[in-house]
């Protein structure tokens, strides 16, 4: 059999196992001291006998998650609450409270004032999603925040007409002709008008203390350029989508950390250049200044362009390159849509793999003098690359218990399933942590098809080029635009 025919086959194989991928449902715990409180996700129904995916909230303050199950018969509140309970959940961090007025009275500390902000979603042609995503976003309890919607190369008028029609002055549209995700936070990024520009995408429900949380750090440390979120699923309702939270999905864990280019990590040889661990473009946000300053996201990034993503990894590496600190704070929340098919997974391995490389080309092309510390790390990143692959034991996991994540980033493996649902929780635990407390994440509880793999590969080899077919284009529309 030629080695064609056997890949086809063996795709063939994964598909079906991909298949027969049952759904989970999506709910929240928060272990209040009046007792817990049990909620479906966002926008969900309520919950019934099954396996569940649960947010550990902790006074309504995300904690961690664990896979559970509501045995038949039994009552899902206090099934969930008991399984909760019995999790160890690590203490979140104190929540942000602005004061209610500018300044504080005589003879007490001045509290940080909250940064205005501006919030920027780009959008082509999904008027649903849009709107569910704007309800959430007006829903903020942050007291200085206006809102703007960037209608990426539009077909139609549905986008100028939901926001005109259904938001009015709460909301500002732009329209940006030149499609790229990239070109489209640009010119929301001209628009903004707040000290903090926050990006997230159409696709999400934004907790209402994400813009509060996703701020704060900027009003705590000056020298700050960068904040991302958390990322949890929504909907876990097919196997694409619980396929690709099993296995780490979006999210980075629980843990605040703060990256700071004076202070490498020591975990972290390639640092800044692994910029996937620091967060997602659907909930991050930038010191608007110091965006400016580095001329925003290179345009030829992102979906929507050849390149096929890397645009938020490229304002990440920038900022930090600029010798600004990025902090992560998973108290700052969004739910997000994930993709629902074999398809779009197929489409997402391979515009992940591209993406990556895309924005490590236009690192390189806009900082040449980057270069040299790009080569100066290499050889230990290369190193500890092999180090967590080199023996792997028949389930997949190398002999120090790491297993590589679809977005190529080693993660710890916290837990196999027992009956058809992990009894581990998710998330990046530190050291110490013991198993089965929320923050482990990526249970790996099904196989992630070499198929996928195969083809975030060839997306990597695919990322220079797309990066420069990407320039081109962008050269010829601007031309087109008059621009």
């Amino acid at each position: 059999m030629s080695r064609t025919a056997r890949a086809r086959r063996e795709t063939r194989r994964e598909i079906a196992e991909f298949q027969g991928i049952g759904p989970v449902q999506v709910a929240e715990v928060d272990l209040r001291a009046g007792g817990p409180v049990l909620g479906p996700g966002p926008g969900g129904p309520p919950v019934s006998p099954g396996p569940v995916f649960v947010l550990v909230r902790r006074e309504g303050r995300p904690a961690g998650t664990f896979l559970g199950r509501v045995p038949d018969g039994a009552d899902p509140a206090k099934a969930l609450a008991a399984q909760a309970r019995h999790t160890p959940v690590p203490a979140p961090e104190p929540a942000v409270a602005w004061p209610a007025a500018p300044e504080p009275a005589a003879g007490l500390s001045p509290v940080p004032r909250p940064p205005s902000v501006t919030v920027v979603v780009a959008t082509r042609e999904r008027a649903d999603q849009l709107a569910r995503a704007l309800d959430s976003l007006l829903a903020q309890d942050h007291p200085a925040a206006d809102l703007v919607v960037v209608d990426n190369a539009p077909r139609t008028a549905a986008t100028r007409k939901l926001v005109e029609d259904g938001y009015g002055d709460r909301v500002r549209y732009v329209r940006e002709p030149v499609p790229g995700l990239a070109v489209a936070h640009n010119t929301g990024l001209a628009a903004a008008r707040g000290e903090v520009v926050a990006f997230t995408d159409d696709d999400v429900v934004a907790d209402p203390r994400w813009l509060a949380e996703l701020t704060a750090p900027f009003a705590a440390d000056p020298g700050l350029g960068c904040a991302t979120g958390l990322i949890l699923p929504a909907r876990l309702r097919t196997p694409a989508q619980v396929l690709l939270e099993s296995h780490g999905g979006f999210a980075k864990g629980f843990a605040p950390r703060t990256y700071d280019p004076a202070r490498p990590p020591a975990d972290d040889p390639l640092f800044p250049f692994t910029a996937g661990r620091f967060g997602s473009g659907a909930n991050m946000a930038f010191r608007t200044a110091v965006l400016r300053s580095v001329g925003g996201f290179d345009p030829a990034t992102g979906a929507g362009t050849p390149a096929r993503g890397g645009d938020d990894l490229y304002g990440f590496v920038r900022v930090l390159a600029q010798g600004h600190r990025l902090r992560y704070t998973p108290a700052a929340l969004v739910w997000h849509h994930h993709r629902e098919s074999w398809r779009d997974l197929e489409t997402q391995a391979y515009g992940y793999g591209a993406g990556l490389t895309a924005y490590l080309t236009a690192i390189l092309v806009n900082r040449p003098a980057l270069l040299p510390a790009l080569l100066a790390r290499l050889p230990r990143g290369l190193a500890h690359a092999r180090s967590l692959t080199a023996v792997r034991s028949a389930d997949g996991v190398s002999a120090d218990g790491y297993e590589n994540a679809p977005d190529g980033v080693p993660d710890p493996v916290r837990g196999r399933a027992r009956d058809g649902v992990p009894d581990r929780v998710r998330g990046g635990v530190p050291d110490g942590v013991p198993a089965g407390a929320p923050g482990g994440h990526g249970d790996r509880t099904h196989p992630w098809p070499r198929r996928l793999s195969r083809l975030q590969r060839r997306g990597m080899l695919y990322g220079p080029v797309g990066y420069l077919r990407a320039r081109h284009v962008l050269r010829t529309a601007r031309r087109e635009a008059g621009r």
